[in-house]
């Protein structure tokens, strides 16, 4: 029960913003591009069987283009390119579990948040000695696995160590799914991540790893934007239509439970 509320917490749309519910504006069919990672389990990633960008971030961004009269090009970059990439337009939009925050909003325009995450630590399922942020940081022993400059670094930093970017218990990967196999292999020991993407690992793998200790930080998702995008306005128009009507509900229910309970 515990995992099933730690998700249902992950999976809650914060919604309120400028935009109102109202007739949807119609974009003339024209194409943008999109892009991802396609590593950040249950938000988008690689079908194991077809090798197919899927998730949640997939499902939602193609319902809002529908509604907008939208085609999208999907793209795959790495999480250390792709904010520079949009800020230079080379694409139109991006996501990737992207944090909202006051020094993202310097390079790049953000939609209002479209999910609220808390940050958990992921530890191997037989993990012992160490039971919560505290008991972690006593000991230079223990290392946390992180992708630098996401969200969840910084939270390894400021909320896990004692605020030094440079501390070596950090070990840094090039992806977050390369971070997450560290720890089923034991070269790191914890990896911090939200709520939700905790569940899909532990979903797809329900005897490798566990939660442990309270929420370490707060994060509101957004989709990212060239700055002084004209896709901004009617993005949150259609985030706050498909709240309205249960779409978001509806997606949360299919990615986070109904496709992790197939696995």
């Amino acid at each position: 029960m515990k995992l099933v509320n730690l998700a249902l917490t992950a999976a809650v749309a914060l919604l309120a913003g400028p935009a109102l519910a109202q007739d949807l504006p119609d974009l003339g069919g024209r194409t943008i591009k999109a892009v991802t990672e396609n590593a950040y389990t249950p938000l988008n990633f690689a079908d194991p069987k077809s090798g197919e960008g899927i998730g949640w971030e997939y499902d939602a961004f193609n319902e809002i283009a529908k509604r907008l009269n939208l085609k999208v090009e999907w793209n795959l970059a790495s999480w250390d390119t792709m904010i520079e990439a949009i800020r230079q337009g080379q694409y139109d939009v991006g996501m990737d579990g992207i944090t909202i925050n006051d020094e993202r909003r310097k390079q790049v325009d953000f939609s209002d948040p479209y999910m609220k995450s808390e940050q958990f630590m992921l530890v191997r399922a037989d993990e012992e000695r160490f039971t919560e942020a505290e008991s972690f940081a006593e000991s230079e022993d223990f290392l946390v696995g992180a992708q630098a400059g996401t969200t969840n670094f910084y939270a390894a930093v400021y909320n896990l160590l004692d605020g030094n970017e440079q501390n070596p218990r950090i070990k840094l990967f090039d992806t977050f799914g390369a971070s997450v196999q560290a720890l089923k292999t034991g070269d790191v020991d914890t990896v911090l991540m939200d709520a939700a993407s905790a569940k899909g690992y532990m979903g797809a793998s329900p005897d490798s790893f566990k939660i442990i200790g309270e929420p370490l930080g707060t994060d509101e998702f957004g989709f990212i934007f060239t700055p002084g995008s004209d896709l901004v306005g009617p993005v949150n128009a259609a985030i706050l239509a498909m709240a309205e009507d249960g779409t978001i509900e509806k997606l949360n229910q299919k990615w986070f439970f109904e496709y992790q309970s197939k696995q």
